[in-house]
C-alpha cells in the first residue's frame, strides 16, 4: 500500500477553494499557518483548520506546561521568601520581651 499515491479528502464532501460562477469560493475553514511548531519544523502554507488542529493542540500544551512549571517556580519562591518573614516576626517578638 506504501507505493499507492494518497489522495486526501474533505470529510464534508466541501472543496477548500475552488471557482464557480467566475467567483472565488473558499472555505472559512482554510487558512494559512505560518511560524514554528514544536518539533521545530517550520510551517507556511494553507490548509483546513481541522487539520491544523492536532499541532495546534500541541503548541498549546507545551505552553501550559511551561506556565504551569513558572508558576510553580514563584509558588516556591514566595513560600521561602513567606517562611523567612514568618521567622523574622517570630525573632523579633523573642527579642522584644
Amino acid at each position: 500500500m506504501d507505493d499507492l499515491e494518497t489522495i486526501i479528502t474533505c470529510p464534508l464532501g466541501s472543496k477548500c477553494r475552488e471557482v464557480k460562477d467566475d467567483k472565488v469560493h473558499h472555505c472559512a475553514w482554510f487558512v494559512k499557518m505560518k511560524g514554528t511548531d514544536a518539533q521545530g519544523e517550520e510551517h507556511d502554507k494553507w490548509n483546513c483548520a481541522m487539520a491544523w488542529m492536532p499541532i495546534l493542540t500541541t503548541e498549546v500544551a507545551g505552553e501550559v506546561r511551561g506556565t504551569a512549571a513558572s508558576v510553580q517556580s514563584m509558588r516556591n519562591l514566595q513560600d521561602g521568601r513567606q517562611k523567612e518573614a514568618i521567622q523574622a516576626i517570630n525573632n523579633n517578638r523573642i527579642g522584644v520581651k
